[in-house]
């Protein structure tokens, strides 16, 4: 291992205490070992690339190297030769010398990935230092187009890239790990008599249907405007909050064991009035009056006593308006680094801003960033979603899933959607004249059916079936609930 001396030697002005990070040892380590093996490669090829490196020249050696790689082509000291002859850099090192140097001072195979995992986290470091310079010089330069507000939002992106540049690929899995996860899920939805292996929405039907809500799931839930889109997201969010409970999992990790921490971002309302809905339901006073502030002696203590029970509700709230998915993203993962995270909820997924100028590309990109989330953070994503008009010209108003608006790529993305649809909305706006006897008794008949009365149409599930859920709605409190079976009704248990 004498060699070694004499690589380190050459690039002795790196070594100032005043450079970027970096460790040209462990470059050069590295490069021998590929060069001596080239199975070596396919270990460290999904961790770093040539942009990694500190040394340019090591940058191309490993750029050529991996190329030839590539095309089942010997990359070794002498076959690399032929393509650096003529490189200015490589000459000042030494020429085709410094090659052989490098593959007689390679390290053992074992080692070649922590070597590559430290040089990636230097090259990140680097990064890091370069992006905090950018933000203060740009900072320090006082610009009338460059506005405070857009720099941090550029700087978020910018870290948001960075840290998406970490995500190296688990590549396959054994199979015999995958059918042991499987069977961790179905042991935990069997230790609970039946129950869920996904998180509850307290809706037991739709639970049913579903089996609770499944990490890394994006589920979108779409529907008309006042069809109830945003109560049931609500309700669900209340729901899963307010059944929190941290505790040892089967595992033995400490986590949640029921309900779960929810994110919320609202960039349509403001928290004030997603914070009114929620307490709307809980103290059973009607949204309109808690605006007014029109309540009795009686409803307002129920609303104050509901506010203090809901104090300790993990349930947060963003009202960011036309939030970026990268910050979207970013803010997620902080709030789980910060509080954790079991839930996140987006109202609604049009009011999001992509990078395209192309709406649909840019829908496109928004979804796919979500269902990225799902998986990156391990939770459901719910997404609300508007429909087209197209439901309004049809006889049946039922959604069905061309109504997505603007992309296809929204039911693409999505391992679940469900549609929001309550009939009573429609039939009540077809209210006859008074002077028409016949039909106006058939339109009460009709209204009385269907009043108090929403379905969740599950459109698509990749897990399960679909169908419709039948539930409750309370339009006073925006709230949707079971509803009760016939055979239900005379006092029987309800539970499952």
């Amino acid at each position: 291992m004498n060699e070694i001396s004499n690589i380190e030697q050459v690039p002795a002005q790196v070594q100032n205490a005043d450079t970027m990070p970096h460790s040209v040892e462990a470059e050069q380590q590295l490069l021998g070992a590929i060069l001596t093996n080239n199975d070596v490669y396919d270990r460290v090829a999904s961790v770093i690339g040539p942009q990694h490196f500190y040394d340019p020249v090591h940058a191309r050696i490993y750029e050529i190297a991996a190329a030839r790689i590539a095309k089942n082509a010997l990359a070794s000291p002498v076959t690399l030769k032929a393509f650096m002859e003529d490189d200015e850099g490589l000459k000042e090192l030494g020429g085709p010398a410094y090659l052989v140097n490098l593959a007689a001072a390679s390290i053992s195979a074992f080692a070649v990935r922590d070597y590559a995992q430290m040089i990636y986290d230097l090259a990140i470091r680097r990064e890091l230092i370069g992006l905090g310079r950018d933000i203060s010089d740009k900072a320090a330069k006082v610009d009338v187009a460059s506005e405070p507000r857009e720099q941090i939002v550029e700087a978020e992106q910018k870290l948001y890239k960075l840290s998406e540049q970490g995500q190296t690929e688990s590549g396959f899995v054994s199979f015999l790990k995958a059918v042991t996860e499987a069977v961790n899920t179905a042991n935990a939805a069997y230790q609970r008599d039946g129950g869920l292996a996904g998180v509850s929405t307290g809706l037991i039907d739709l639970d049913k249907k579903l089996g609770g809500l499944h990490p890394s799931d994006l589920l979108i839930l779409a529907g008309r405007p006042s069809m109830g889109k945003t109560s049931l997201a609500t309700n669900i969010a209340f729901n899963v909050a307010k059944a929190y409970k941290r505790g040892i999992r089967p595992d033995g990790t400490e986590g949640t064991i029921q309900g779960g921490v929810v994110g919320f971002y609202s960039l349509e309302m403001s928290s004030e009035q997603l914070a009114a809905r929620i307490l709307s339901e809980a103290a059973e006073v009607p949204s309109e009056q808690i605006r007014r502030g029109d309540m009795t002696e009686t409803e307002f203590r129920r609303f104050v006593d509901a506010a203090k029970s809901l104090e300790a509700c993990p349930l947060f709230i963003d009202d960011t308006p036309a939030l970026p998915i990268s910050q979207l993203a970013a803010r997620a993962r902080r709030l789980k680094r910060t509080h954790g995270l079991d839930l996140l909820i987006i109202d609604y997924l049009q009011l999001c801003r992509g990078t395209s100028d192309n709406r649909v590309q840019e829908i496109g990109e928004i979804s796919m960033g979500m269902k990225a989330i799902a998986k990156e953070l391990n939770i459901p994503v719910i997404a609300l979603s508007q429909l087209s008009r197209t439901v309004e010209s049809r006889d049946d108003k039922r959604p069905q899933l061309s109504d997505l608006r603007e992309s296809g790529s929204i039911e693409q993305d999505a391992d679940v959607v469900m549609f929001v649809f309550r009939e009573e909305y429609y039939v009540e706006r077809e209210k006859p004249s008074d002077d028409r006897l016949e039909e106006m008794a058939a339109w009460q008949e009709r209204m009385e059916r269907l009043h108090a009365r929403a379905e969740v149409i599950i459109g698509k599930q990749r897990h399960g079936p679909i169908g419709t859920v039948d539930l409750s709605f309370e339009g006073q409190f925006t709230r949707f609930g079971n509803l009760a079976k016939p055979w239900q009704q005379d006092g029987e248990d309800q539970g499952y």
